[in-house]
């Protein structure tokens, strides 16, 4: 039986093949398992991957659509978070997840195995160490976007390919004036509430910051 919000999940991507339907929906148990053993993912969220995890990693989709051979950095990726969806969503792009946990590394590791995803390479490090060149940034990490910047800066790749500029893609809740005030001038973005449906992404943006 189709887990419930997996059904919701498809109707928002109605484009994704049987595979990558297939893929997604392995990670719930694939989750489960390994976060009885090693926790990613907090014990009252687990009963919402879908949602809380999976749809808000994909919202990047509703940003911009990569496009094939573009290389992606997920910084501070945790238990593979955007990372993993959207590896799953863009097989034709390469992902490298990095985290400064090793244990969460090696949970995303093992379900990016389970899955058979192709396009993925993890790293147990700080991203200060990271010394790879990608066309774009993601991050879910909770990190104010002005230490984002600074940290990522020397990873933004120069050849542009995608329809948007090189830069840094991160994911953001409640009230940002504040915060993207020495980036007005550059940052974009969408507000998620204006994606979904469902009442957790009120409030909950992607931000866009060429680099």
């Amino acid at each position: 039986m189709i887990h419930p919000q997996l059904s919701v999940l498809f109707a928002y991507f109605p484009e994704l093949s049987e595979q990558q339907r297939e893929q997604l929906a392995a990670l719930n148990d694939l989750y489960i398992y390994w976060n009885e053993r090693i926790n990613v993912i907090s014990r009252q969220d687990i009963d919402n991957l879908y949602l809380h995890h999976v749809l808000h990693s994909l919202g990047v989709v509703k940003l911009i659509r990569f496009r094939d051979g573009t290389s992606v950095m997920d910084m501070g990726t945790g238990g593979g978070f955007p990372g993993i969806p959207l590896a799953i969503y863009f097989p034709e792009v390469s992902f490298r997840l990095i985290d400064g946990t090793g244990k969460k590394i090696r949970v995303a590791t093992e379900v990016a195995s389970s899955i058979g995803l192709k396009n993925v390479s993890l790293a147990h490090c700080r991203v200060e160490d990271e010394k790879g060149r990608y066309d774009f940034v993601v991050s879910r990490a909770v990190m104010p976007v002005e230490s984002q910047v600074r940290l990522v800066k020397k990873n933004i790749a120069e050849l542009q390919r995608n329809a948007l500029p090189n830069g840094l893609i991160t994911f953001k809740g409640g009230e940002l004036s504040h915060e993207l005030r020495p980036f007005r001038k550059k940052a974009s973005g969408i507000d998620l509430a204006s994606c979904f449906n469902e009442t957790y992404f009120c409030l909950k943006r992607i931000v866009y910051i060429p680099l």
